[in-house]
């Protein structure tokens, strides 16, 4: 028997093993069409043309990878009612955003090509793409190296869409998220964050939000086969002092470690949040930007992190910008704005 046949039959089993322990942490499907692509896992929306999530495992040697990007966009065979095409990108002034980003896919060049699917593509808005989303992505291989391996599941939000491109009618999700567990005993975390499809203002740190949270805007179930108390127990917390960040803006220096510091001032101040149960004042100190710590960075401006609405019907916005323009954005909250313009 050739070294080459072992090889290959080595690879198979390990590809195996990888996808049975993966399955263990996907989240359910509100669409019924799951897709098993050799190194991610999705749910497809046919309704929105696009994933409702891109799940995989990101390992510390994946993160080490070489394969360069391949920029070979195309439908996803995979998609049994046929997923979005190229020209309905083009010119619609969005960018084709990765949900598994590419840059996480560089262990081989079956796992690059894989993710310039389209099924993996949803239309993001340049300055989001290119900025804050970016730095959210690279922060996660950060993660993955910090913590040897972790698993990710990313997607679109639909409440407040913007509107739809191409003659597929592709949604245009106000809104991302990505849920990231790390299942490596001793130290089982999880951590969840949600960002507007528009340039980033805040820190990565203020965007972060409870599993629960993201569970209420999509309706799915993220971790169902964890034991139960182990679930409730991760999906309710939005504590992330213990997840390194590095402000956005900023270079880390080698060997630094910023853990749940969010914007970095340069005076502490007391936290302007109350505790949930007893009313009173919180008497951490905090250099977030906002004024809030990290245990009630959610109280800040009405909801660090807007809360979109998940009504039955959306409308175009009724604000008004600071241009004097209506806003552009699409609606389900029953005051017919969006939560710019509330």
């Amino acid at each position: 028997m050739n070294r080459k046949f072992l090889l290959s039959v080595v690879f198979v089993i390990l590809a195996i093993q990888c996808f049975s322990q993966l399955s263990v942490y996907l989240p359910t499907s509100t669409t019924g069409q799951i897709i098993e692509h050799q190194y991610f896992t999705l749910s497809y929306s046919e309704k929105h043309e696009q994933a409702e999530w891109v799940a995989y495992e990101l390992t510390k040697a994946e993160v080490a990878g070489v394969i360069t990007r391949t920029n070979d966009f195309r439908p996803d065979p995979l998609v049994k009612t046929q997923s979005a095409q190229l020209s309905d990108y083009k010119e619609s002034g969005y960018d084709r955003g990765h949900l598994a980003p590419a840059a996480d896919m560089k262990m081989s060049h079956t796992a690059m090509s894989e993710s310039f699917y389209l099924s993996n593509m949803s239309p993001q808005s340049a300055s989001f793409n290119r900025g804050i989303w970016s730095k959210l992505e690279k922060q996660v291989r950060t993660w993955a190296v910090e913590n040897e391996s972790i698993y990710v599941v990313t997607g679109p939000v639909f409440a407040d869409f913007l509107g739809e491109i191409g003659a597929s009618g592709v949604s245009v999700p106000g809104y991302y998220y990505k849920v990231i567990l790390d299942y490596t005993p001793p130290e089982v975390k999880a951590i969840a964050l949600v960002l507007p499809n528009e340039k980033g203002a805040k820190t990565l740190s203020e965007y972060v939000v409870s599993i629960d949270f993201v569970e209420s805007l999509t309706g799915i179930d993220f971790y169902p086969q964890l034991p139960d108390d182990e679930e409730q127990k991760l999906e309710a917390s939005k504590d992330y002092s213990k997840w390194s960040f590095v402000p956005t803006g900023t270079r880390s220096h080698k060997g630094a470690d910023v853990r749940g510091s969010g914007a970095a001032n340069s005076i502490a101040q007391q936290c302007k949040g109350t505790a949930s149960s007893t009313g009173v004042r919180c008497k951490s100190t905090t250099k977030n930007s906002s004024g809030y710590c990290h245990n009630h960075v959610g109280q800040a401006g009405n909801n660090a992190t807007a809360q979109p609405a998940n009504g039955s019907a959306s409308v175009r916005c009724a604000g008004i910008t600071q241009a004097g323009k209506r806003c552009k954005r699409m609606t389900t909250s029953s005051n017919g704005r969006c939560y710019q313009h509330p």
